[in-house]
Order: structure tokens, then C-alpha cells, then sequence
């Protein structure tokens, strides 16, 4: 007990530190200036402090059409976000010994294809599972498209041999949820909300776009006709819900981060287990050419010392972020209403104001890569339909049309600082090309 209090109290201490360097007109300016510069309507920033919403604002306009503000209450859809509530789900479900998380998916889910069928529920939730990656954003509305649509797949749906490497896959979290709804015998939407939005506390979230419609909902936006537009219709698609589609806002999101943060408990009431937190926290697997790892729907890395547990989102019309220090009890959360943003230079501000400014990053200046290398470079890589080709030329190597230099550490940076992982395989050549979370595999 005595730990605990001590514990307690030097997150007291840190608490108390924190908000005195916390200035939320000076976030809101930055955050405007940032909206602008993106070209973004609106967004809604909450700070988690001492297991509580201690900030929530809306910042720009709800409604590029009417010009109605951002409210905290707002609900905005999150992206992929939504995997660390799917990777809940399944989490709460073998913390409960109704699944092990070294089972193949085949073992509760009838009619896949055996190739489907055989990968594991491990391989599904770390992206590791040799998934393509595809995000289909209109499609059914009804609960039976997300079975329907599975048990189309075959072989082809991989792009590499299971396990072999990380490469960020929402199909991976379709199949997830799928799993959370044959164990339950529920639709994937009401599964979610008997695993996680109830026992957490998130009184408004939820996955259907018809009741999302009949609470405050911030307008999803992108460029349409050299402007910023409201999406018309609404873009859906039961089908991949799992991967991208809840529907939340501050209040319950922080609901959320407290109850991880706190391994188990969600306002001082039960939520989720300690065993579940640990499930989505450990590090699975390595993101190639990072420190960081990733673990079951959140990526694990530090921020200094500090352990720190994050999430980006993005869905049409929509971009969110969700950054946890938990053993500060430090959670920071930002929602906006145009497809993909999520704010970086005021998510960094806040950060830096909580005590842990983010570190300039210095990237050495490429260099060619040495001729004698070029070889193993040479090729064609794949993930699904996309294709890049890497040729070489008069000594210079080509991704694409686009010339090639190295970094120290093995980046290769292209114009415009684009920048691709090379992984070697076991005869030296390289194996795979790892480009904004993805892996492309070798095919010739």
C-alpha cells in the first residue's frame, strides 16, 4: 500500500507540474494557425491529466456550410484508432478463455479459405499476418457484409508468407472483428460495445453511422473542386468497420485512455483487465527501419525514458491521433474533421508543455549507394496492387522514376524526402521495401 501511495503521489507531483506549463489559448492559436495551413476545418483537443479529461476544446467549424463550431462533446470518426478498441475486444475474449491469441482464425470463423483460415489471431492484430492492405471506403451498411466480404478471400490476399514481417494491414483487423463476432454471436458493432464501450465508459460511441447521425457530429471534409467540401454521402462500409469506423469524442476517449492506463480500472470503477492492457502493450513484432514496435492496435515506443503507447486514424473526411504516457497518467487526444490530419506541430506543443518535448530529428545527408551494391537492389516488389520497381542505371539507383540515395542506417530517401526501408532476405539481396508502414515483397 505504501508503494502505491508513493506511486500516487509522484504522479501527483507530475500533475501538478504539468498543468501549471499547460496554456490552452496558446494550444488553440497554434492549432488555428495549424487548421489553416492544412486547410482543415475543425478539430477537437482534449489533455488527460490525473485520470481525467482535464482539457477538452473545439477549435475551427463543425460545418464548413454553416460555419458551426467544434464543441468537445462532438462526436468525429476515428480512423484507425479504432484498431486499439478492436484489438480490446479480442483481448478481453482470451482474457476470459474464450480465444488464445496463437489460435488460427479458422478455429472460430467457418467457410475461409484455408490460407485465411490457418493464420493466427497473433499475426492478425501485429500486422504480421502477409495480409495485402486495402481500405475500402464505401460499400454495404448491413451487419452481414463483414462475413460476406471474408469469405470471398483467397490466397491472393497475401502478399508474403505469414509471420515474415510487419506490414500495416486493415483487412488484418476486418478479420479481427470477425472473430469478435462469430465468439459472440453478436454483429461486430454490438460485440464492441459488450467488450469495450460499455466497460469502459463510452456512454456515446459506437459504430453505426444512424445513431452517430442523431448525437453532435462534426461533418467529415476533403478538397472537392479546389476547395474543402463536406463528403456527400458519407462514406461507409460495414465490411471494414473493424479497421477504422467508430464513431467517438473526447469525453469517451479519454474514458478509454484512463482505463489502459490504469490497467483495469476506468474512472475507479472495473473496465479492462490488467491482462488486456498487457496483451495490446507488448511488443510483438519490429516495425522495420524504427525503434518503435508494434504491439496488438498501438504502437509502442518512449518518449525520453517514458514509456509511450500511440495511434493515428485516418478515414474519409476525418483524421485523429490518441498518445498515452502511462506512467505519467498523461493522455493526449486530437480530432479533426478532414481526411488524415491530426495536427503534429500542436500535438508536439502539448507534449513539450507536459514536459517532454519531442527531439529533432537529423538526418545525415544521403549519399549514392555504392555501385558495388546496386544488384541486390534490383527488382520488382508487390503488396497487392501496388507495384515499384527499382532499376538501376549509369551507377545510380532508380525507385520508381526517382533516383535513390542512402542515409547511414540504410534509408533510402527519394525527392521530396520520401523515404523507403530496404530489408535484406538471407542471400543478401532485398527482400522487401518497407514505405509508409507497408512492406512490398520481392516477386521476382
Amino acid at each position: 500500500m505504501r508503494q502505491l501511495t508513493f506511486a500516487a503521489a509522484l504522479i501527483a507531483v507530475a500533475t501538478a507540474a504539468a498543468q501549471s506549463r499547460v496554456d490552452q489559448a496558446a494550444i488553440a492559436a497554434i492549432a488555428r494557425e495549424e487548421l489553416t495551413t492544412t486547410q482543415t476545418p475543425g478539430a477537437a483537443i482534449g489533455i488527460v491529466m490525473d485520470n481525467k479529461l482535464a482539457y477538452s476544446f473545439g477549435v475551427g467549424a463543425s460545418n464548413v456550410e454553416t460555419g458551426a463550431p467544434v464543441s468537445p462533446a462532438m462526436l468525429f470518426r476515428l480512423g484507425s484508432t479504432t484498431k486499439m478498441m478492436t484489438a480490446t475486444a479480442l483481448a478481453v475474449l482470451a482474457d476470459t478463455g474464450k480465444l488464445n491469441f496463437a489460435d488460427p482464425v479458422g478455429k472460430h470463423i467457418g467457410g475461409l479459405d484455408p490460407t485465411i483460415a490457418a493464420l493466427t489471431v497473433n499475426q492478425i492484430l501485429s500486422h504480421t499476418s502477409g495480409l495485402k492492405d486495402e481500405a475500402i471506403m464505401n460499400g454495404r451498411h448491413d451487419d452481414a457484409a463483414l462475413g460476406d466480404e471474408i469469405r470471398q478471400w483467397k490466397a491472393d490476399w497475401l502478399f508474403t508468407k505469414p509471420g515474415a514481417i510487419y506490414s500495416y494491414a486493415n483487412p488484418g483487423f476486418w478479420l479481427a472483428g470477425l472473430v469478435a463476432e462469430s465468439i459472440t454471436g453478436k454483429p461486430y458493432a454490438d460485440a464492441m460495445e459488450e467488450l469495450v464501450f460499455k466497460p469502459a465508459g463510452m456512454v456515446s460511441t459506437t459504430l453505426r453511422p444512424t445513431m452517430a447521425m442523431t448525437r453532435a457530429l462534426a461533418l467529415g471534409n476533403d478538397f472537392a473542386g479546389g476547395h474543402v467540401a463536406v463528403i456527400r454521402p458519407l462514406a461507409d462500409n460495414a465490411a471494414n468497420w473493424p479497421a477504422g469506423s467508430v464513431f467517438s469524442n473526447l469525453a469517451d476517449l479519454a474514458q478509454l485512455t484512463v482505463a489502459l492506463m490504469n490497467a483495469g480500472e476506468a474512472a475507479g470503477k472495473a473496465g479492462i483487465s490488467k491482462n488486456v492492457v498487457t496483451a495490446l502493450t507488448t511488443a510483438h513484432t519490429d516495425i522495420p527501419g524504427s525503434r518503435g514496435k508494434y504491439g496488438y492496435g498501438l504502437e509502442i515506443d518512449r518518449q525520453g525514458t517514458e514509456p509511450y503507447w500511440s495511434h493515428a486514424g485516418s478515414r474519409a473526411g476525418y483524421g485523429s491521433f490518441i498518445g498515452m504516457l502511462p506512467t505519467r497518467h498523461f493522455a493526449v487526444i486530437v480530432l479533426t474533421n478532414r481526411t488524415g490530419e491530426n495536427l503534429p506541430r500542436t500535438r508536439a506543443k502539448i507534449m513539450e508543455m507536459l514536459g517532454f518535448a519531442e527531439p529533432v530529428t537529423e538526418h545525415r545527408k544521403p549519399e549514392p549507394v555504392p555501385p558495388s551494391d546496386l544488384n541486390k537492389y534490383i527488382g520488382d516488389f508487390r503488396n497487392g496492387s501496388s507495384i515499384t520497381h527499382v532499376t538501376a542505371r549509369d551507377g545510380k539507383l532508380y525507385v520508381g522514376k526517382d533516383e535513390a540515395l542512402m542515409e547511414p542506417g540504410g534509408w533510402l530517401v527519394l525527392p521530396g524526402n520520401a523515404r523507403v526501408f530496404p530489408v535484406s532476405g538471407p542471400d543478401g539481396r532485398i527482400a522487401y521495401l518497407h514505405r509508409g508502414g507497408r512492406s512490398l515483397a520481392r516477386i521476382d
